[in-house]
């Protein structure tokens, strides 16, 4: 049996507005069949300062959610530090090294990918997406972004993921989003 799998999560960073997005589908799928439709993808860690969403196999994405609400509260709220954290632990443990999943992590410090191969990238432009639907929400909000720098990012992240739902069959149009301001 296949683990649950497939998702569109985007996640967004704005300066100049001082805002953080990151937004998901709903949808679960376990190989060609949907089980869920209202799946809750996207997180708010370290007293609501940390916006995280996750794609891959759901057990591993909450152990690997745990891992990074402990390391974020032992380095007090620092993305970067607890993301760099997590991925040597994640390295060189004989158990997290095989978990499936990947993490989109933003702040106000910055949009940060977590890989499953212990990558942590810092994305150009101030948008990411992963998961099956990630490329194409990401096309739509990068065209968005630079069709209109008036549309505040939660639109922005909407609009993508709608459009990511129209193409990808392993995205639905049950949008989950979520902001931080600073």
């Amino acid at each position: 049996m296949s683990y649950v799998k497939s998702t569109t999560i985007l996640g967004l960073y704005s300066e100049s507005t001082r805002t953080a997005v990151v937004a998901s589908d709903g949808q679960a799928t376990l190989d060609n069949m949907i089980i869920k439709k209202h799946t809750k993808k996207v997180y708010r860690l370290h007293e609501d300062s940390v916006l995280v969403g996750f794609a891959g196999a759901t057990a591993d994405c909450l152990s690997l959610l745990d891992k990074f609400e402990g390391k974020l509260k032992k380095y007090d709220g620092q993305l970067r530090r607890s993301a760099v954290e997590l991925t040597k632990e994640w390295r060189t443990d004989r158990i997290l090294r095989h978990l499936e999943a990947v993490i989109v992590a933003v702040s106000k410090e910055g949009l940060l990918m977590i890989s499953g191969v212990g990558d942590v990238l810092e994305p150009d432009g101030g948008v990411i997406g992963i998961g099956s639907g990630g490329p194409y929400a990401l096309a739509a909000a990068k065209g968005l972004l630079s069709a209109s720098e008036a549309m505040p990012p939660t639109q922005i992240a909407r609009r993508a993921l709608e459009i990511a739902a129209e193409i990808d069959i392993y995205t639905n149009d049950q949008i989950t989003l979520e902001e931080i301001h600073w």
